[in-house]
């Protein structure tokens, strides 16, 4: 069965450059090792090492479009950071980053490396319709690792929402932990946002990269992009769909 995935009409407006892709995969192996995959993350981990990748400032316009978001949707993003600023500030701290499973290492990798953020969702925990919108009252979340714990998002912030039941706090901060990907899931769907025309280059090159990534162990089989003016689509149809 495929899903829907809408922005919603205040999203749009707010945020008329933005561009999201989401890139639906079936028969993920993501119990294996993905030789490919772990040397591309260790060659970016030498390339910090040895001073030829440097996380982004804060003035680059694929970090500075997310901070202005944030703080138009009242999130402090020196609190709460874009998932990407956060992923870049550990490498460029320790040198390393986390291990998890080799799909969530390869969004983690593609993320990091073109500076946009990137998440994931198991496609057979989500529900026929995902929107994009501003958190409402009655909305709630539970946090990936903390499935005990349930959080009320404030009203305006931007989510990923089934229902009343919230997948990411602060558009892309924090993902849930019902719709985790793990070394279990065999079908799930990537996603890369970007809020700036600045940043679309990147965003369609990191898309371009995971999939090259993701082959190792997965079937693409849908690849869809969402904006401001095609708000809707459908992801994770079977058959081969790959645009």
């Amino acid at each position: 069965m495929s899903r829907e995935f809408t922005v919603a009409d205040g999203v749009a407006e707010a945020f008329p450059q933005l561009r999201i892709h989401l890139i639906a995969v079936e028969g993920l192996r993501n119990g294996e090792d993905w030789p490919k995959a772990a040397d591309a993350m260790d060659e970016l981990e030498a390339d910090a090492a040895e001073g030829n990748w440097t996380a982004l400032d804060a003035a680059d316009p694929r970090i500075a479009t997310w901070h202005a978001a944030y703080r138009s949707f009242g999130t402090n993003p020196k609190r709460m950071r874009p998932s990407v600023e956060a992923l870049q500030r550990r490498l460029g701290k320790s040198g390393r980053l986390p291990r998890i499973t080799p799909a969530v290492d390869a969004y983690n990798l593609a993320s990091v490396r073109f500076g946009v953020p990137a998440g994931a969702f198991d496609l057979d925990a989500l529900e026929a319709r995902i929107d994009i919108r501003h958190a409402v009252e009655g909305d709630a979340f539970t946090p990936l690792g903390e499935p005990e714990v349930r959080e009320e998002p404030k009203p305006g912030e931007v989510v990923y929402a089934q229902g009343t039941e919230v997948l990411t706090r602060h558009w892309n901060h924090r993902d849930a932990d019902a719709t985790k990907v793990t070394a279990e899931t065999t079908r799930a769907v990537f996603i890369f946002d970007s809020v700036g025309e600045e940043a679309h280059e990147a965003v369609d090159a990191a898309a371009e990269r995971l999939k090259e990534l993701l082959s190792e162990g997965a079937s693409v089989t849908d690849h869809q992009v969402l904006d401001a003016d095609r708000r809707s689509v459908r992801i994770g149809a079977e058959g081969p769909q790959a645009q």
